[in-house]
């Protein structure tokens, strides 16, 4: 006889909500829940299968027999299977046995809601619960003040498993970070960081983005509350938290969500549109409502439990485009001939939308790599809601543009001011993430060009053009102090390197960098408008120099900024300004300070001189190999 005991969390409303793909708060009925039962504590189990003939919970409170724990199947055609059994108690294991109706097709499944799971390569769900008591009430009441498009968003991106490693060879826990790391992203003065995703997976070179766990954050550095005590630690010292996040596909792993009830019951049933050939993974059926629900409850649930500020969504073009990296012949046009992908646009929206109805001040950001038109338009426009988006065709640019030597820079000037023409068509987040920095692409600071001064020279000139280009900026670890050698996952940041003075002034710059932009009104408030840019001349190329102004909403605060990409110092360098009034140096990335030779001016008068289409200009030194910032 079984020994599971009829019981439910659902309404009809929520079986309708369901089935319409309208339910966004699922994790609070899917999976398994410690509850009371005609006062028997124990866990309530359910479980999505619609191609079951039944379904059983395995554990260890059972010895992983089957058999002996059937759950009841609903009768309202929702596919649901529920139960609770008396006596399971808070770190039990388990798994969901699921025998199909295709083909008499055994399954042995973690649970697509658990909340945590068990350490790879274990692959057992685990029954939690996760108290924390919040101490960032403070954060979240202004939340929405902070985070906004019209705020600094200078963000630095984590690998948790590899930021800094103790003993030589272990990763710090969350409890560690919530020191060790909290306290380097203040003092690097950054305004939000980023996790390269934290939900469970199996496999450490995915990196995290091949998922299982789509509602448990990885057990290799401690519990749930663990991760919801770092969260907490962040935003109390008024640093915003966003996570990488992976709709887009997820690993065929036998406990995954693939073939999960002996059907293609999460991905789509077509391998043209249900297979990843690149990431040998398989692709989330988008038309499918429960499936939308799944993942639209998930994005939720990050927000809620968590209190997390944003969400940066991985992958975006492979979802939008039906031929993303397939041949002719391997996909198949949509219902108006093109190669859209209609269902998982309209999923993105819907995303959208309700994570901003439904939370204060966070935002979403869509790594895509084409020029899809609106990722950052509202949904009611015809875009697809996203808050930011990352501006690859910056970024690449960018960095083909500094591996040149000086000397064939002024041949290619177009490269670098090229993003000004489409630099507000979208809000624009200027990445260097962790893809810059694996696969032989080299670190930042050994793409640029030069003996070692110049190499350090060119990266912070580097990083005072990316500070001053308008939109928000984000930084993998490791640029900020010049890592010299490619990323490498299974080990630690090289931390040493700090000691010498080059590699400690790169440090100093980002701080001072960050200070700036957070300080420098004309450098955030207007960092998606036009309004907020001008330039001042971007066709010197003799010099190889671009000046331009960045604008903020009070003129008062606008910036001048000058960018020398040659190593020839360019005294007596007139620049026209919009007026007659003396300029003050605010940063220069040739100080003394970063290792840099020193020179420039601190303050600039203003002569009558009519230049750049200006009635009045100034006389700059320009330093080597850098940006200078006037106020």
């Amino acid at each position: 006889m079984s020994k599971v005991v009829p019981h439910s969390f659902f309404t009809e409303f929520d079986i309708d909500l369901f089935k319409a793909g309208k339910h966004f708060r699922l994790y609070d009925k899917l999976g398994s829940h410690l509850t009371e039962v005609d006062g028997v504590k124990g866990t309530y189990f359910a479980v999505w299968a619609p191609s079951a003939k039944s379904v059983f919970v395995v554990g260890d409170f059972n010895f992983w027999t089957t058999g002996t724990h059937e759950l009841h199947v609903r009768w309202d055609g929702s596919g649901i299977w529920e139960g609770f059994v008396p006596g399971v108690d808070k770190g039990t294991k388990y798994k969901y046995k699921i025998h199909s109706h295709n083909n008499d097709i055994w399954t042995e499944k973690a649970d697509p809601f658990a909340r945590y799971c068990e350490q790879p390569p274990n692959t057992a769900s685990l029954v939690w619960d996760a108290p924390h008591k919040w101490q960032d009430s403070k954060w979240m009441d202004t939340r929405e003040e902070k985070n906004g498009l019209d705020k600094p968003y200078s963000v630095y991106e984590v690998h948790l498993a590899s930021w800094k490693k103790k003993n030589g060879w272990e990763s710090l826990s969350y409890l560690e970070m919530a020191d060790q790391l909290v306290d380097y992203v203040e003092k690097m003065g950054f305004t939000h960081v980023e996790f390269m995703p934290v939900m469970e997976y199996p496999f450490d070179p995915s990196w995290g983005y091949q998922l299982t766990g789509y509602f448990a954050p990885t057990s290799r550095f401690g519990k749930p509350e663990d991760f919801k005590m770092l969260v907490d630690k962040f935003h109390q010292r008024g640093i915003g938290v966003i996570l990488d996040w992976v709709p887009s596909h997820f690993p065929e792993d036998a406990h995954g969500l693939g073939f999960f009830d002996g059907s293609h019951l999460y991905e789509h049933p077509d391998r043209r549109r249900g297979y990843h050939p690149d990431w040998k993974s398989l692709i989330f059926n988008y038309g499918r409502n429960e499936v939308r629900a799944f993942l639209i409850s998930n994005a939720v649930f990050w927000l809620d439990q968590y209190h997390v500020d944003g969400l940066r969504v991985d992958a975006v073009a492979s979802m939008l485009y039906l031929d993303y990296s397939r041949e002719d012949g391997e996909w198949e046009p949509n219902m108006y001939g093109n190669n859209e992908n209609l269902e998982a646009m309209s999923f993105l929206r819907e995303m959208n939308q309700e994570v901003y109805a439904s939370f204060k001040g966070v935002q979403t950001i869509a790594e895509e790599s084409t020029a899809f038109s609106g990722v950052t338009k509202p949904v009611h426009y015809g875009g697809l809601g996203f808050g930011m988006k990352w501006m690859m065709g910056w970024m690449h640019d960018t960095l083909e543009f500094f591996k040149k030597e000086p000397i064939h820079r002024s041949y290619d000037l177009n490269a670098i001011t090229f993003s000004m023409t489409y630099a507000f068509t979208e809000n624009f987040m200027l990445p260097f993430s962790h893809d810059e920095v694996v696969y032989g692409k080299k670190s930042l600071l050994y793409r640029m060009p030069g003996d070692e001064w110049q190499r350090f020279a060119n990266l912070r000139l580097l990083f005072g053009y990316m500070f001053t280009h308008p939109g928000g900026n984000l930084l993998f670890m490791g640029g900020e102090f010049g890592q010299s050698t490619e990323w490498n996952f299974q080990e630690s940041l090289d931390w040493h390197l700090t000691q010498y003075d080059f590699h400690s002034g790169i440090q100093e710059v980002i701080k001072d960098l960050n200070k700036l932009y957070r300080t420098s009104p004309a450098l955030y408030e207007k960092q998606f408008s036009p309004d907020g840019f001008q330039w001042i001349e971007y066709n010197d190329r003799e010099n190889s120099v671009i000046t331009y102004i960045r604008k903020g909403n009070d003129p008062k605060d606008d910036l001048i900024v000058a960018c020398n990409f040659t190593p020839v110092p360019r005294e007596d360098y007139r620049v026209g300004i919009p007026k007659h009034t003396q300029l003050k140096l605010v940063f220069n990335s040739d100080d003394t300070k970063y290792s840099g030779s020193g020179m420039g001016k601190k303050t600039l008068k203003p002569s009558k001189t009519t230049w750049n289409g200006h009635e009045q200009s100034v006389v700059m030194t320009l330093p080597p190999l850098a940006v200078v910032v006037y106020k």
